[in-house]
């Protein structure tokens, strides 16, 4: 295999080897066997000698002695640029391939390669693949191979993504579109996955900038209105802009026709569910879910239908119905199987903590909300406030009130800080009766104000009536 941060060396030619001829045309013929892996240039010149048959004294040419190759055979002589040529040509194959091992031109070696690596990060085999992709980067850069150039970014981004180095992923998918031309139909993964370092990584504004500006490159593709009004959806909630995510799903739905593909659909409803449940409006919500896992359970697609059972098992828990939650999060579950993805893992935790205070058992409430909260403080700020706010609640039932104060004033600032007003606000609430309740009247008073503000943002336009 080709070490890729290493160029081939030769050597320079000798004197004899510069009075050989280079006017000879090569017949380029494929070698008897594969070359063992690991093979020096010595070795596969001794191997290709071997399988057609010649001595050393037969393969020798004028400039090349029997003894100039006995000496290339056993490693200690490097062949110059000529030697490899006119050894080649007795040999039937190309320079190249006497070389490298390899008939392959640079540009579809690295392409190759390429494919390798790329198909490594899907599976989720990420181990030593970060350093092969910069070495091919790095390759593709000096050899001002713009394709594998972008390519290696954007392997390497979301490498950088899935280890929630979201600033690295951002600055690598910006370098693979420097100089492109915009083309939101053909790129939508690499333009998805900026849009997602961008919210993740404390940017939702720049977020909702490049999602907009997608969706209007997209205009009669309806799968693409589709899917980028999702995103939209996400940036402008996760920028606290929820009236505007609603009327960008509504307008996506809207230009659906029924026989459009499910897909389309149960993202939008995914999206009308996830908004209701951010307002708290969880009939809405219920109504929206439902929606989308009956179009589900149409398809193969388990592992969307499973996150479709955590997202309405939070909706459940919003009505404060244990049991019903139960239910979808053991749905999840057996759907998922072993192949749940860490963010699965912290929503379902959460809910079964939530499950859990609900039914008035608050050890194993706590169990599972410091197992949330180790998965959210590895993800985003918000995760962890989430997470934060279910142990609170879990101390408090317990009676464990000095670290439920603590709690919740860490899941407070977290979540303002994530601009997640609504439960910001509930956890400030909680945490104001919680230090009524030890008769710390006047810091309750101060974190009710603050709650009240938490209250306002989260409903900047008014209460909404449906419910």
């Amino acid at each position: 295999m080709l070490d890729w941060s290493k160029p081939a060396v030769r050597c320079q030619a000798e004197s004899v080897d510069e009075q050989l001829a280079t006017g000879q045309t090569t017949t380029e013929v494929l070698p008897n066997s594969p070359p063992a892996a690991g093979e020096t240039i010595g070795e596969r010149l001794k191997r290709l000698r071997l399988e057609r048959g010649f001595s050393q004294r037969e393969l020798a040419a004028p400039g090349v002695s029997y003894a100039y190759i006995s000496r290339i055979e056993a490693g200690s002589r490097q062949p110059s640029v000529k030697a490899l040529r006119r050894l080649a040509t007795k040999l039937g194959v190309s320079a190249d391939y006497l070389e490298t091992g390899s008939d392959l031109a640079p540009s579809a070696a690295r392409e190759l390669r390429l494919t390798d690596l790329e198909l490594a990060v899907r599976l989720g085999e990420p181990e030593g693949v970060g350093a092969e992709l910069e070495a091919a980067l790095q390759e593709a850069v000096i050899a001002g191979d713009r394709p594998s150039e972008l390519r290696a970014r954007v392997a390497l981004a979301q490498l950088a993504l899935e280890s929630a180095a979201y600033a690295e992923a951002a600055a690598l998918l910006e370098g693979a579109l420097a100089g492109e031309p915009f083309l939101p139909i053909d790129r939508f993964d690499i333009y998805a996955n900026l849009g997602r370092a961008y919210a993740a990584g404390g940017r939702p504004e720049r977020a909702v900038e490049l999602y907009q500006e997608c969706l209007e490159g997209v205009d009669g593709d309806a799968s693409l209105v589709a899917r980028y009004a999702t995103l939209l959806s996400y940036a402008l909630s996760d920028a606290g802009e929820i009236a505007r995510a609603e009327e960008v799903v509504r307008s996506a739905l809207d230009r659906l026709d029924e026989t459009a593909d499910p897909y389309m659909r149960v993202r939008l409803y995914w999206s009308m569910a996830r908004l209701a449940h951010t307002e708290g409006r969880e009939s809405v919500a219920l109504t929206n879910v439902r929606k989308a896992i009956a179009l589900l359970q149409t398809t193969d697609d388990t592992f969307h239908l499973a996150r479709a059972h955590i997202l309405a098992a939070g909706i459940m828990l919003g009505r404060e119905s244990p049991d019903s939650a139960e239910a979808h999060v053991d749905n999840a579950e057996r759907l998922l199987g072993s192949a749940t993805a860490p963010q699965d893992t912290f929503e379902i935790k959460q809910h079964r903590s939530r499950i859990a205070l609900l039914r008035g058992q608050p050890d194993l409430a706590v169990r599972f909300a410091r197992e949330a909260l180790v998965i959210g403080k590895a993800a985003q700020p918000a995760d962890e406030g989430v997470a934060s706010f279910a142990l609170a609640d879990a101390l408090s039932l317990r009676g464990e009130l000095d670290a439920a104060s603590d709690a919740y004033a860490r899941a407070v600032d977290l979540l303002e800080t994530a601009k997640r007003w609504r439960p910001a606000a509930a956890a400030c609430r909680a945490w104001g009766r919680l230090l009524r309740d030890e008769g710390n009247e006047a810091e309750a008073l101060d974190v009710l104000d603050r709650a009240a503000d938490l209250g306002m943002r989260a409903a900047p336009d008014g209460a909404h009536a449906e419910r």
